[in-house]
């Protein structure tokens, strides 16, 4: 992937990764496309680069790909010289919602991070490096209790992946953004508007480690148990679950009563 640092528009002589950018050139990007994903206002592709500290990536296809191919690089905000300047980093996912909104789940704290592109001024040229959108992100440290010895946002819980309920199938709302909470026994959801997060837990078996997530409609008509959200106790340490050793790896489904004595 290149990105143009150089800033004439096109693919150019570039750079190699882990190399300093040159003026005049373009700049390489190395890494594994993690969570590929499309915007659907505009159709570009979107992924993440789990680092310190890591990064989503932007490609716009153009009209005659790879020649025509334009990638973007963002970076969450990071300064480590700075108080708190090393919040949230280490995006493990990535999704987006109706709006072209981008969701990424930041490991590193962990939190959950939007990125609104159309908030940057910086697409390409020898700032657009990683660090030139702060503009763009707000970030949601996930609850739960910290490390000691730190005073920095965020918690000791583990975030594997996120997704975002485009379609109401859990019935907190459309667009809705959830977190594996992989290390709290849990999936976080976001509501947006407040910056608070709803707390799903499985009370049985303990030890529940997602992975994992996504929404399915069974029944349009079928009020709040046509949808709902299914999640996975990931294949890996299963015999830490309560169990024991005849642990086996398994799927749950959520659901949302609309009041508890809803039928």
């Amino acid at each position: 992937m290149i990105v143009d640092t150089s800033g004439d528009g096109k693919i150019g002589e570039y750079t190699q990764p882990g190399r300093p950018t040159e003026p005049n050139k373009d700049m390489r990007v190395a890494g594994f496309p993690y969570g590929i994903i499309v915007n659907p206002t505009d159709g570009s592709i979107w992924w993440a680069n789990s680092a310190v500290p890591g990064r989503i990536l932007r490609m716009e296809l153009g009209s005659n790909p790879p020649t025509t191919c334009r990638t973007e690089v963002y970076e969450p905000p990071f300064d480590p010289k700075a108080p708190n300047g090393i919040v949230g980093h280490a995006p493990r996912g990535i999704d987006v919602d109706r709006n072209g909104l981008i969701w990424t789940g930041l490991s590193g704290g962990p939190h959950m991070g939007s990125f609104d592109r159309r908030k940057c001024k910086v697409f390409n040229g020898p700032k657009a490096t990683g660090q030139q959108c702060p503009e763009g992100w707000t970030l949601y440290p996930a609850p739960g209790p910290q490390m000691k010895g730190t005073t920095l946002p965020g918690s000791a819980d583990f975030s594997y992946y996120n997704w975002v309920d485009q379609f109401d199938t859990l019935g907190l709302g459309p667009n809705t953004p959830i977190l594996n909470g992989s290390g709290s026994d849990s999936l976080l959801a976001l509501n947006p508007t407040t910056g608070r997060f709803v707390v799903l837990r499985v009370p049985y078996p303990l030890g529940f480690y997602s992975r994992g997530l996504d929404g399915r409609i069974d029944n349009p008509s079928g009020g709040w148990k046509g949808p709902g959200v299914w999640a996975d106790f990931g294949s890996n340490l299963v015999w830490h679950l309560e169990g024991g050793k005849q642990a086996r790896s398994a799927l749950v489904k959520f659901q949302m009563r609309p009041d508890p004595l809803a039928h």
